[in-house]
């Protein structure tokens, strides 16, 4: 993902509830989209990451420590 991707609000929400860190359940297929990216391995997560990168983005941000962005993304304060 070397481009710069916008997070929507939704997505931020969904990656948070499924990390446990409040936002609101995705329906089934997102569900289980990042329930597959919790168990890939890296060159899996890229791919994953080139189709989805709204839901990379996230992902990311959440890895490198930028809760409180994630969740400020998710409330619309955030971009």
């Amino acid at each position: 993902m070397s481009q710069s991707v916008t997070i929507p609000s939704e997505v931020a929400a969904h990656v948070l509830f499924h990390e446990g860190h409040g936002g609101y359940p995705a329906g089934s297929f997102t569900t289980k989209l990042l329930a597959a990216w919790t168990s890939a391995d890296d060159a899996n997560a890229a791919r994953l990451a080139d189709a989805f990168p709204a839901y990379g983005a996230a992902i990311a941000l959440l890895r490198r420590g930028e809760l409180d962005r994630l969740r400020a993304i998710a409330e619309g304060a955030a971009a």
